[in-house]
């Protein structure tokens, strides 16, 4: 009689990040968590135009976080930057995330916004790890993972003439 000796739970298990599920993979977080910033910034547009208010109410009221006096001179003194800039920024950084376009440039701004938010809404009653924080990481991954690279239009541009001649340009890229 026969018997298999061999461990059916000692397979090797791998995600190769040039996989194909690994690419589709990223695409999509890339993708949905474009259209999440993409959606946040084109309702304050719809709602407000480029003058969010909201904005510097926010900013005001962050006296208390650990960056002190910052978002209250913001609000102050930059309102007209800041009032426009928020809803103008989150819909360009939720475009170029969701169709991969300059996508660790805009990866960068989104990490920045969502590092203001994390820090601005403070709610910490289930530890540090917010809603805000998590997606912060998911900024900080698709700039990481290069993702505008899958599926995106950062393949396409990494690809001109421009960017051969410049490639350092391939660092605002993927």
């Amino acid at each position: 009689m026969a018997t298999n000796t061999a461990n059916p739970l000692a397979e090797e298990f791998a995600f190769d990040i040039g996989g194909p599920v690994a690419k589709y993979w990223v695409a999509l977080l890339r993708v949905i968590t474009g259209w999440y910033f993409f959606h946040a910034g084109v309702t304050k547009i719809i709602e407000s135009g480029f003058n969010y208010a909201g904005a510097t109410g926010y900013l005001q009221g962050m006296t208390g976080t650990a960056l002190g006096p910052l978002p209250v001179w913001m609000a102050n003194n930059l309102a007209w930057l800041v009032k426009p800039g928020v809803p103008l920024f989150e819909t360009l950084i939720g475009l170029g995330i969701m169709f991969g376009a300059l996508t660790r440039l805009a990866a960068f701004g989104g990490a920045i916004f969502m590092t203001l938010f994390w820090v601005g809404n403070g709610g910490y009653g289930h530890g540090l790890v917010t809603g805000d924080f998590q997606t912060l990481l998911i900024f900080v991954t698709l700039a990481a993972l290069a993702a505008g690279r899958y599926y995106g239009l950062d393949a396409v541009l990494e690809q001109t003439a421009l960017v051969e001649r410049h490639p350092k340009l391939k660092y605002l890229l993927g």
